[in-house]
């Protein structure tokens, strides 16, 4: 049996077996029970200012009322 035959049908049958699992694997990882706080954190990184916090929805409708 030549090389590629061989390398081809371990491909085809174990190897995509293990990718399978890792899959799996890496889905069970993302969905745990207790990750949504960290995903959430990570998620608002963008929206975080330390030098100037943004406004919440209150304070700008009370900044806009105060300027007319």
């Amino acid at each position: 049996m030549e090389l590629y035959t061989l390398l081809r049908q371990f491909a085809d049958s174990w190897m995509l077996l293990f990718l399978f699992t890792f899959f799996i694997g890496v889905i069970v990882w993302a969905f745990r029970p207790g990750s949504t706080k960290a995903y959430k954190d990570t998620a608002n990184i963008p929206f975080r200012h330390d030098d100037a916090p943004a406004p919440s929805q209150d304070q700008s409708a009370a900044d806009k009322e105060a300027r007319a």
